[in-house]
């Protein structure tokens, strides 16, 4: 996998919105966060605009965003928000100029398309993360934004965290791929769709009735992703099932339902979603996944 340069105090660091429209002051807000952490920003051109649901039209997302890609002197791309949207202009972004000079890229989400298409593609990594519609209203950092910038400048992350009454116990190896469900599901017979043989599958979703996590659970598992897998890990299952019917199982249960039977560690209650503690993850780099009974540790290389 094509691991992109580390981003260094100084460097330009782009904001995009590719998907929903952003209101102005949160972006004027992050703005002024990442430069008093010693790094310059620009804003895409169409970055606070609004057509209907999107942050403009389809042309204008995707122009913004190729010329991220495209210009040297950007060093980073974040992106603004998720929500939907990235799908309807991957397949306009050429990388050709991106790969000659690979940079991270960071979002989480509706920007899991974006995520799968790198690794299936292009073997390219990045960030699965925090994002500016996330950052705190007061305008101060948090742990997910320090640790998000520590990855893009080099530092691999390490997280230890507390057992879960329903993890699967075992070690693994394996290169990190996922996002969020409902993105994964929706990718199924596309370009973009996961490789999972050998790999750790991260999952995490939200404000999803639990009959639908069910569904969209039931086709990963018929369609292979999570039969071969080294492990997985779960992530955030926030506002789910809220003002629907007892489904009589918890998210996480209707997860574990789907892999009852399998051999490989299973994580779950791992830092990342849509929670303010979002910690960043590797998509396409290398993890080391350790579950028992007293501890669970990852680790990437």
């Amino acid at each position: 996998m094509i691991t992109p340069s580390n981003l260094h105090k100084g460097d330009l660091i782009g904001l995009i919105s590719p998907s929903a429209k952003i209101d102005p002051s949160i972006l004027y807000s992050a703005t002024r966060l990442l430069e008093a952490k010693g790094y310059r920003v620009k804003q895409g051109e169409y970055a606070l605009s609004q057509h209907y649901y999107f942050a403009g039209t389809d042309s204008q997302r995707a122009h913004d965003f190729q010329l991220m890609l495209d210009d040297p002197s950007i060093k980073m791309i974040i992106c603004n928000r998720g929500g939907y949207g990235m799908v309807k202009i991957i397949d306009r972004l050429d990388f050709s100029c991106f790969l000659d000079n690979p940079k991270w890229i960071a979002g989480y989400s509706d920007i899991t398309v974006l995520h799968c298409h790198l690794a299936m593609l292009y073997k390219t990594k990045s960030i699965h993360s925090i994002m500016p519609y996330d950052f705190p209203a007061d305008g101060n950092s948090c742990l997910a934004i320090d640790k998000l910038l520590e990855v893009a400048e080099g530092k691999k992350p390490t997280y230890n965290l507390p057992t879960h009454d329903l993890n699967l116990e075992g070690s693994a190896n394996g290169m990190l791929v996922g996002g969020n469900i409902s993105i994964l599901t929706s990718l199924l017979g596309s370009q973009s769709e996961l490789d999972t043989e050998g790999s750790i599958l991260f999952i995490e979703e939200v404000g999803e009735p639990l009959y639908r996590l069910d569904r969209m659970m039931q086709t990963l598992k018929r369609s292979g992703k999570l039969s071969s897998l080294a492990g997985l890990i779960v992530g955030g299952m926030a506002k789910m099932n809220e003002e629907q019917e007892d489904y009589g199982l918890s998210a996480e249960e209707v997860i574990m339902d789907m892999i009852s039977d399998v051999n490989y560690p299973v994580c779950f209650g791992f830092p990342a979603g849509h929670f303010p503690e979002n910690h960043p993850l590797i998509i396409g780099g290398e993890v080391s996944l350790s579950v028992n009974k007293n501890s669970v540790k990852i680790i990437f290389k």
